[in-house]
């Protein structure tokens, strides 16, 4: 099992949380997404590591930025 974190700016509320667990949540390999608010904080967790442009794209596709990928 691996688990990576990224910080993701730009969510204002519980929406903004949903929509980015969502896309994640659709990354081949994911097992489980944590969003928290009000710190930006995103945890992947997934069956082996997950590049992280992968992670960062469905991010993006979910309207919010990744900072320091």
């Amino acid at each position: 099992m691996s688990i990576a974190t990224y910080t993701v700016k730009g969510m204002t509320c519980g929406h903004c949380v949903s929509s980015v667990k969502e896309e994640v949540s659709e990354v081949s390999g994911v097992t489980n997404v944590e969003v928290e608010l009000a710190t930006g904080l995103l945890t992947v967790d997934s069956d082996a590591p997950i590049d992280s442009a992968q992670i960062v794209a469905a991010v993006e596709e979910a309207g919010y930025e990744v900072v320091n990928p």
